[in-house]
């Protein structure tokens, strides 16, 4: 099934609107992504907060449609 590469940007975009994001499909599936999202609403929160806003975007997607999502945070 998976989740196409626009769709998960455009979530996480609408969570975190100052967003840079690299997204990359790592095997081809739409199922397996590593993505780097840098943004200054990460500053001041924990790597595990920072992670959280992420997932949180993505709504139930992760682990039902997406089946892994590598995450990397940055703060701008």
């Amino acid at each position: 099934m998976g989740m196409k590469a626009q769709d998960i940007e455009m979530m996480v975009k609408k969570a975190i609107p100052d967003a840079t994001i690299e997204l990359k499909d790592l095997a081809g599936d739409n199922e397996h992504y590593a993505i780097t999202v840098t943004s200054a609403q990460f500053a001041g929160k924990s790597r595990v907060q920072q992670h959280k806003m992420v997932f949180d975007a993505l709504g139930g997607g992760m682990g039902t449609v997406l089946h892994a999502l590598q995450v990397a945070t940055k703060v701008a």
